[in-house]
């Protein structure tokens, strides 16, 4: 009777909270929101992380180009790297801002490694009387639509039901009628539209807006600008209140339904100029965001102090926002892709004042990161993000490439003193648990796995392991018994981190 009362405390402990734990199986989990936290004590807490500056990627100083250039669409196509872009001139003279110099384009550039970047000439759409150009979608009627070039957000379509002839797709703004057009293309390069009028019409689209299979949920998903308040007739339409984002689903890339503002866990209403959603790559649940944060600071001794003060100047006499506005990249993630947890923190601020810098158009992030190689041999992958400098000067902008390292957004950070982080009760598949951390040389992070009560399970308590240091993006946890975890594969379980000058960036069962 004893041992028939102790299995059923047993099986109870584990079973207990098993209709409230997140069921993670074997995905990766990064600690970009509260999603897996219970708690965090000591001085642990959750810490944004942020890009380091590399070289620059990319000139946009051809003809066609000039210092307007900018919304990058990036991603990685099997062995190659694509980018696109927007081309557009912007001229700076006292008082005058003209952006009439030549048509807004798309243009395509690609790489072998996402660190060294080629125009080819492509040979497919007039400039002056050549074809020698990368433009991939020019100015003027498609078919039916009249396409604006230079609001571009192009993808390759992972859908396994796209046709051949949609294999890669693009969302770009409609010159008239208002909205968003949605093109296909068979190679990335030769375009025409999907349908004969907008597929979105309700918005402002005066941004990068885009549109993307989410593979999790099984669905299109889009991303646009609007303003949170203002009329959308076409004809009186006057946006006012702030720059905001709106979202929908799709089947088909062409119907779309379910439109929704996004709201924010715990942060104020701001001006966010694009929004720069997808799906992470190495945990596709999970949507990251990017948006520009728009400030207006105001003339003041620090403005005046900032880089290119005199065309900054000349900016402002024709628009007095175009001289004091500043520009920087934010972080958010989603798991529904409707409610976003937003960093108030800038992800990528605007750095060390130079020329190009500190001004309206600065750090735009392209859409989306990718995977590239360190520079450091024998070292992992690394995450590389993409940001635009010198907007508005001279005769061209430019694209800095910026790394991270792999899930490297958010950590679970404690100092030496200490800090402990314990997961909600969750449920796994796999046999062991991996952790992507770094710790200094006297640091550590020690993990004790405990019943769905909080008791640790013997052979996984915090005294049968001894602190794991080091500095990598996928390391097995051991305790004295070893590192498989199987026999608790599918019991409710809570997770207990007690770190030690240590970073805790993402963990995985496998």
């Amino acid at each position: 009777m004893k041992l028939i009362l102790f299995s059923c405390l047993v099986l109870c402990s584990f079973s207990a909270f098993a209709a409230d734990a997140i069921d993670i199986g074997s995905r990766r989990e990064l600690f970009v929101d509260d999603f897996l936290i219970d708690k965090l004590s000591g001085k642990a807490e959750q810490r944004l992380h942020h890009p380091q500056i590399q070289e620059i990627a990319l000139v946009h100083d051809l003809p066609w180009e000039g210092s307007g250039s900018g919304y990058h669409s990036v991603f990685k196509d099997g062995d190659k790297y694509r980018m696109y872009y927007k081309s557009w001139q912007l001229t700076v003279t006292p008082g005058k801002v003209n952006t009439g110099e030549h048509p807004l384009f798309t243009c395509y550039a690609e790489s072998d490694d996402g660190i060294h970047w080629r125009k080819p000439e492509l040979g497919l759409h007039d400039f002056k009387g050549s074809k020698a150009n990368n433009i991939v979608i020019p100015h003027g009627k498609m078919g039916k639509v009249d396409p604006d070039g230079g609001h571009p957000a192009v993808f390759k379509d992972e859908n396994p039901a796209a046709p051949a002839d949609a294999k890669y797709k693009a969302i770009v703004r409609s010159n008239s009628p208002k909205g968003l057009l949605a093109l296909k293309s068979p190679d990335g390069l030769h375009w025409s539209p999907m349908a004969d009028e907008p597929v979105i019409t309700d918005g402002a689209f005066d941004s990068q807006n885009l549109a993307f299979w989410d593979a999790h949920s099984g669905q299109y998903r889009a991303y646009w600008r609007y303003f949170t308040s203002g009329t959308t007739d076409e004809k009186n339409w006057k946006p006012s209140g702030d720059r905001a984002i709106r979202t929908a689903t799709s089947k088909d890339f062409i119907h779309w339904e379910n439109q929704h503002d996004l709201s924010y866990v715990d942060s104020p209403s701001e001006q966010l100029y694009t929004n720069q959603v997808k799906p992470y790559h190495r945990a596709p649940h999970l949507l990251l965001g990017f948006p520009t944060r728009y400030t207006e600071r105001g003339w003041s001794d620090s403005m005046r102090a900032l880089p290119e003060h005199e065309n900054r100047e000349w900016r402002s006499k024709a628009s007095d926002r175009y001289g004091m506005a500043i520009t920087e990249g934010l972080f958010m993630s989603s798991r529904d892709g409707v409610k976003f947890k937003r960093w108030n923190d800038a992800f990528l601020p605007p750095g060390i004042e130079r020329p190009g810098t500190w001004n309206y158009g600065h750090q735009y992030i392209a859409w989306h990161p990718v995977e590239t190689k360190s520079a450091l041999e024998g070292a992992p992958n690394e995450l590389s993000f993409y940001a635009t400098e010198s907007y508005w000067t001279g005769k061209s902008s430019q694209l800095r490439r910026y790394t991270l390292r792999m899930d490297g957004f958010v950590s679970i950070r404690a100092p030496m003193s200490g800090g402990e982080l314990t997961t909600k009760p969750l449920t796994f598949t796999g046999k062991a648990l991996t952790m992507n951390f770094a710790t200094s040389a006297a640091g550590g992070i020690q993990v004790e796995i405990q019943d769905a009560t909080g008791k640790p399970i013997p052979g996984f308590a915090l005294a049968d392991t001894t602190p794991t240091f080091g500095d990598a993006i996928n390391r097995t946890v051991t305790w004295k018994s070893g590192g498989d975890v199987s026999a608790l594969a599918g019991k409710t379980v809570k997770l207990r981190f007690v770190l030690n000058d240590a970073d805790l960036y993402s963990i995985k069962f496998e």
